[in-house]
């Protein structure tokens, strides 16, 4: 939801090595700088890790965490999503924004007509696309997330103005 207070900063990979090691995937723009983020939580809250980077891997970053000591439970934490207290991130500029606070936005075109809202922030590679679902529509919109159509973003007023290509 807008406004949360942990913001998804990276997710665990599998075991690396056999000491109890994760494979980290850090999502943020400096990967190293996801351990100066910690300590991380489970997406639920009630698991918290402090973290040591160890390394650099293909793809991610090696790195021991408190309370994953073996590689059984490296293993077992796969796919666990981590996430920082929003406090301890760097603020951004007026034209970026974290994912989260983009999802359930408002979606409004040019002439003031609901679009829906948005489901997602997707990112095959290029750039960030918003999947927006709306009323009546079977699939979701997809818009990439650009300044040319995607124009403003009013967190505060909890939407966004989109001018969507022709296509679309």
């Amino acid at each position: 939801m807008a406004g949360s207070d942990r913001i998804c900063v990276g997710a665990i990979g599998g075991a690396f090595g056999v000491k109890g090691e994760v494979r980290l995937k850090s999502f943020c723009a400096d990967p190293a700088a996801i351990a100066d983020y910690a300590p991380l939580y489970s997406e639920d809250g009630k698991r918290e890790f402090d973290l040591v980077l160890t390394g650099i891997l293909n793809n991610g970053l090696s790195a021991r965490m408190s309370g994953i000591t073996t590689r059984d439970q490296a293993e077992a934490a796969r796919g666990l999503r981590l996430f920082a207290d929003r406090s301890r991130l760097p603020s951004l500029p007026d034209d970026e924004f974290y994912h989260t606070d983009l999802i359930g936005l408002t979606v409004l075109d040019t002439g003031g007509t609901e679009l829906g809202k948005v489901k997602a922030v997707l990112n095959h590679g290029a750039s960030d696309l918003l999947e927006i679902m709306g009323p009546g529509m079977k699939s979701p919109m997809l818009l990439p997330f650009t300044l040319a159509v995607v124009p403003t973003v009013d967190l505060a007023g909890g939407r966004m103005i989109v001018d969507p290509p022709e296509e679309v």
